[in-house]
């Protein structure tokens, strides 16, 4: 890493504690503002809600954020940039994403459902895991932002291109943060065999895991997370509901973007009567489950109102009981593989 990336070490002025990432000099809040929602995902978000949104965050003291171009197909990019224009550089951290190309597309219907995103920019994404397309897709991304540089970024959703990820794109990223254009690189993909690889590479400072260590499913305390504490790379959580089930685990629920099994409703819905016992809400516990783990760094929370902004603050800082967590401990999905 350069001496341009180590001293650009923001100090946010948040109630949130912050947590080392790795070994960069950078320090993320334990709260972070995930974006997808800004993009569209599953619904669409109007400019004003969006802005409203990240204000809210703001205002509750987040000042890290996790962005993509595959958000919305930019607009994601775009709304968080318009955002962060007013704000001091020094005191926000940002992560985006590298893998997808994004090419204009007049013809593209935007209303309708574009990979699980509605409303977003008329761009078809085409995926890209080159070392040409990784400086290509990081540049696209700072002029959506209106930004110089970034601090995390991560390769996108690898999961048939593990081959072009670990000879192309995370050695691309790596010269990257040697020439001070990024601080932190690393993954996010849910296929955990895939990530324990991409840190045994040596390459990685920083993995982003969704949906594999939940108050449901913590596949990933099995042997990732271990392996991560072990070679000093940072975990940030994305996901950490689920899909939503472990906001409102009621039927028609999402349980990893898709309709939620019985059984998983089932034990979503026990896991509420517990936390019910104790005074405290599923939602509590479900968002600060994660940082339980000592290389767990920060959690990301998918917000797409003021109202939900203010909620997701007042779950996290609201102290979940012990004994709650203990009966907890006892309730959660079969590992997966």
């Amino acid at each position: 890493m350069s001496d341009g990336a180590a001293q650009r070490i923001p100090g946010p002025p948040s109630p949130w504690p912050t947590r080392p990432l790795g070994a960069t000099g950078l320090e993320v809040s334990t709260f972070g503002f995930g974006a997808g929602p800004l993009g569209g995902l599953f619904d669409e978000v109007g400019e004003e809600e969006a802005q409203a949104a990240l204000e809210a965050a703001w205002a509750a003291g987040v000042r890290f954020f996790d962005v993509a171009p595959h958000y919305g197909a930019g607009l994601a990019e775009r709304r968080l940039g318009a955002f962060l224009a007013g704000k001091p550089r020094e005191e926000f951290v940002v992560a985006t994403k590298v893998g997808r190309l994004l090419v204009d597309d007049a013809d593209l219907d935007t209303a309708a459902e574009q990979e699980g995103f509605r409303g977003g920019l008329a761009k078809r994404r085409v995926r890209d895991y080159s070392a040409d397309g990784v400086r290509r897709s990081l540049s696209d991304s700072l002029e959506r932002l209106g930004l110089d540089r970034v601090d995390v970024v991560f390769v996108h959703d690898p999961h048939d291109y593990e081959r072009e990820a670990t000879t192309t794109a995370l050695p691309e990223l790596a010269r990257l943060r040697d020439e001070g254009v990024v601080t932190a690189i690393g993954a996010g993909v849910d296929d955990l065999g895939m990530q324990a690889r991409f840190v045994r590479t040596g390459l990685v400072d920083v993995l982003l895991v969704p949906g594999r260590w939940t108050l449901l499913d913590r596949s990933a305390g099995a042997e990732l997370l271990p392996l991560c504490l072990e070679r000093g790379v940072s975990v940030v959580v994305g996901g950490a509901l689920n899909s939503g089930i472990l906001a409102d685990p009621s039927p028609g629920a999402r349980f990893d973007y898709a309709p939620a099994p019985e059984q998983v409703l089932a034990l979503a819905r026990r896991q509420q009567d517990v936390c019910g016992r104790h005074g405290c809400s599923l939602l509590q516990a479900a968002l600060q489950f994660p940082l339980r783990h000592p290389a767990v760094v920060g959690v990301l929370v998918g917000l797409r109102s003021p109202a939900e902004a203010r909620a997701a603050a007042a779950d996290l800082a609201s102290p979940v009981p012990v004994r709650c967590w203990e009966e907890l401990e006892l309730l959660a999905l079969p590992v997966r593989p």
